[in-house]
């Protein structure tokens, strides 16, 4: 009786959520996610509907928005790699290197701040940075209007999400982020397991994993936490903090002294206790989205699991969280199993356009 009123409970969840408009567009919402929160995240004043959802995809993997044309948002966010890059660090425009590893954006509707640092709030305004730092897609917004405005089956498009054939960075940004939006995953092994799914749903390995992760031994659900497991703060774990150059800072104490390691939310906020700290990531789908951390230095998970065994890497700044956890053999590799069985469904048949507006 109890698996049957699961089933049920779990339809009502993946069947789509009432629609708030005449194009409104929400995604199946599938098991392990919050539909009502979802609702909730979308701003009054940008409206999810199909034309919006349809013109961002677009406008997402299409290279014009680069300034020579070579890269688009889908380069560095790729369906195939649960939208990463599968690289340590992306190659921007002129093979130029970023800074930091390409995250993934699905379930990114969930989020309260976006990028390692935190430095934006809405998706809106994330959209448009990757276009115009020079380290990836080298534009300007003014160019970018030009260029978009001049191809007639944009001016149609934009029409259909907007009213208008008006073409302005400021709706660009918008259908973007409506795309993002509605990139969401759930309905992973773990999912079927904890909602009362068949046996069997996820294996006894992972099981016991999911056990280690809960524990206060291993002690990583302190930090990913909620449905998304992730807490939306920041941390320094001691990424990058092998080779850091702290002969100057020790004499001055200013973190601006510190040399050959990222800054993290510091550069953002100038808050010296947020230095090298960096957003914690989703887990969901982490088994899909190697390499791992923000510089893109860890390939395996097997690796990040005894990168905090071993209580990350000392420094001034390492966060109170971060301690040796002394995990057996065993228990890491029902670690990693566990962390597997977060890959989920909903976006997987996910493909670039063939054809672009002309």
């Amino acid at each position: 009786m109890l698996f049957h009123l699961t089933i049920i409970i779990f339809l009502l969840i993946t069947l789509p959520i009432a629609a708030f408009g005449d194009d409104a567009y929400t995604p199946r919402i599938p098991l392990g996610l919050d539909g009502s929160a979802f609702l909730a995240n979308i701003p009054e004043d940008n409206p999810l509907t199909s034309a919006r959802v349809s013109l961002g995809k677009l406008l997402f993997f299409d290279k014009r928005l680069s300034k020579d044309g070579t890269l688009a948002c889908g380069t560095c966010h790729q369906p195939r790699y649960a939208f990463t890059d599968g690289q340590p660090l992306p190659t921007g425009i002129g093979g130029r290197q970023g800074r930091r590893n390409a995250p993934t954006i699905l379930n990114r509707v969930y989020g309260n701040t976006h990028f390692y640092d935190g430095r934006v709030q809405t998706l809106e305004e994330q959209a448009l940075q990757p276009i115009q730092n020079g380290l990836e897609m080298g534009n300007t917004l003014e160019n970018l209007v030009a260029t978009l405005s001049a191809v007639p089956g944009y001016r149609i498009r934009f029409k259909d999400a907007f009213g208008t054939e008006t073409i302005t960075s400021d709706r660009i940004a918008k259908a973007i982020a409506a795309f993002e939006w509605s990139l969401i995953t759930g309905e992973s092994p773990f999912d079927l397991f904890e909602y009362g799914g068949p046996d069997g749903s996820m294996s006894e390995t992972a099981e016991r994993g999911l056990r280690v992760f809960r524990s206060k031994k291993a002690r990583c659900a302190l930090c990913h936490t909620r449905f998304t497991y992730t807490d939306e703060d920041f941390h320094n774990i001691g990424v990058g903090w092998d080779k850091v150059d702290l002969s100057t800072y020790k004499k001055t104490q200013n973190p601006d002294d510190i040399r050959g390691v990222d800054p993290g939310r510091y550069a953002y906020t100038r808050k010296p206790e947020h230095f090298g700290a960096v957003k914690t990531p989703t887990l969901r789908e982490v088994g899909r989205t190697s390499p791992y951390m923000h510089n893109g230095s860890i390939k395996t998970l097997e690796e990040i699991v005894e990168f905090y065994n071993k209580g990350g890497i000392s420094n001034p700044f390492l966060d109170e969280k971060i301690k040796p956890l002394d995990l057996t053999e065993a228990e890491k590799q029902d670690l990693v199993a566990f962390l597997k069985a977060l890959n989920g469904i909903n976006w997987l048949q996910i493909e670039p356009p063939l054809r672009f507006p002309e």
